[in-house]
């Protein structure tokens, strides 16, 4: 086939020189104030690499060229496997991936806002099994049928058995990342959960400039085991953090860069992903809109200096604040879906989230599926070269013809075009009426159910089953 060429699409928010202004300014708040640290052994890695620490306050102030190093000895990329080991993702450059949003408080279940159990959280890694551009699962939903201190590994073992795709997940404990790690070590290649990973942690610095101690230790754990983390800074646009989003940003980078330099110290080469969750502060109701069009940009432009830095990236886009699945829904995570794709992020985690983060929809989610395959198919650009220019076939149809029956759209128009799912409405008005006038709400509660009634994700081996089942015998709920 003839070459062609096709310049992918991309948005800029940030020009080189601002890119560098955030990093200068971010890297002075490093050193002074500094950071501070709840966790005993991590001051002490600090320590032991040079770094002043104020013991009494708890705070390191971290020098310029030990952050400069650090993010040198940062993987530039990160391969992410399934179950069965084989490579799925790639996250470098401007390659974009999807995951649906993690650890939701709430479920919408029929129209009902309600504390999510188990069960819900299988049929959520179910769908998310099935759907063509999720790539990845996410610890969806923080489970309340299950105790308490068990719910972060219980969730890993959930997603392990139901699904084969790489998961973005997290611990809510100091020992979780061990036992977690125990899981994935049983799926995966005992021993050494490193060579192929296929599960992220989440670790979350809090706002302004502190490491918890369970998340700080969550943070050194991953790296030793070589685990790979994504670093969610959340700082709040005048909340907090400054009401500018260039102070944001500013915050968002020094905090983000705080944490490659603890995993660093901790394990040189460890694999970190430029990541976030940040939001503004909506004064009016004292919320936080994650569909803000101001949260968009904070994450499109901590992305860019990800980039800069040479890092792969992630961001919480495609969730809306909308507490049900209607146009606001539709509207605010196509925007997140759209933009996140053209800045090139990494993993975009979000598609099924309502509610400031803290609700998931598997009609969302559905919904969601069909926006991520549209955005995947706008970044692949439009191909350019003397076949798909078509002067010639133009100029044989000439003046009233038409172009139906050509061999060459029977070649083309597939491969240029995003067909749909039923989901998207495109039928003659005639049409639609004679199908029941549904609405994309009620189609995709159809899909839900049709694709739970039909798919089952590939099953473990049995011996592997055992074991896994065996491990999570003392975390399953009460009865």
């Amino acid at each position: 086939m003839e070459e062609t060429t096709a310049q992918r699409p991309t948005i800029s928010l940030l020009q080189e020189e601002s890119i560098k202004e955030i990093i200068s300014s971010a890297l002075r708040i490093l050193e002074d104030p500094g950071i501070e640290i709840d966790n005993s052994e991590v001051l002490n890695i600090l320590k032991q690499n040079g770094v002043m620490i104020d013991l009494e306050k708890r705070r390191a102030k971290l020098p310029e060229d030990l952050v400069k190093k650090c993010v040198k000895s940062t993987p530039k990329e990160v391969k992410l496997y399934n179950r069965g080991g084989k490579r799925r993702l790639l996250l470098k450059g401007n390659d974009v991936h999807f995951d649906p949003g993690s650890a939701a408080i709430h479920i919408l279940d029929d129209g009902v806002i309600r504390k999510p159990v188990s069960s819900d959280l299988e049929k959520f890694v179910r769908l998310a099994d099935f759907l063509e551009f999720i790539h990845a699962q996410s610890t969806a939903l923080v489970i309340t049928d299950v105790p308490e201190r068990f719910v972060d590994r219980y969730r890993l073992y959930l997603v392990l058995k139901n699904s084969t795709k790489p998961v973005i997940t997290g611990a809510f404990t100091k020992d979780g990342v061990h036992e977690m790690k125990k899981l994935l070590e049983i799926v995966g290649d005992k021993g050494n959960v490193a060579e192929k990973p296929m599960a992220v942690f989440d670790v979350c610095p809090t706002p302004p400039l502190e490491w918890s101690d369970i998340t700080s230790q969550n943070l050194i754990d991953c790296a030793r085991y070589g685990i790979p983390v994504e670093i969610v800074s959340m700082p709040l646009a005048g909340a907090t953090a400054p009401a500018t989003l260039a102070g944001a940003i500013v915050q968002h980078t020094a905090e983000t860069l705080s944490g490659i330099v603890i995993a660093q110290l901790a394990n040189p080469g460890a694999p970190c992903i430029y990541g976030g969750s940040p939001a503004i502060f909506d004064m009016r109701q004292g919320t936080t809109p994650m569909g803000a069009i101001e949260t968009i940009m904070i994450d499109c432009a901590y992305a860019q200096i990800g980039k800069y830095l040479g890092l792969p990236t992630h961001a919480y886009l495609g969730l809306s604040d909308s507490k049900t699945v209607d146009s606001q829904s539709g509207f605010e995570s196509a925007l997140g879906i759209v933009l996140g794709a053209l800045t090139g992020i990494n993993m975009i985690s979000g598609p099924g989230m309502l509610d400031f983060e803290s609700c998931q929809s598997l009609e969302k989610l559905v919904i969601d599926n069909e926006i991520c395959g549209m955005a995947l198919r706008m970044i692949r650009g439009i191909q350019i070269s003397e076949e798909t220019l078509a002067e010639e076939l133009i100029r044989k149809m000439g003046p009233g013809g038409h172009f139906l029956n050509s061999r060459h759209t029977l070649r083309w128009f597939r491969a240029e075009q995003f067909l749909p799912s039923a989901l998207i409405d495109r039928l003659t008005t005639s049409l639609w009426q004679e199908k029941g006038s549904k609405n994309i709400y009620q189609k995709a509660r159809e899909e839900v159910r049709r694709i739970l009634s039909e798919h089952q994700p590939e099953a473990l081996p049995p011996d592997i089953e055992k074991e896994l089942d065996k491990m999570a015998e003392k975390w399953k709920p009460q009865k």
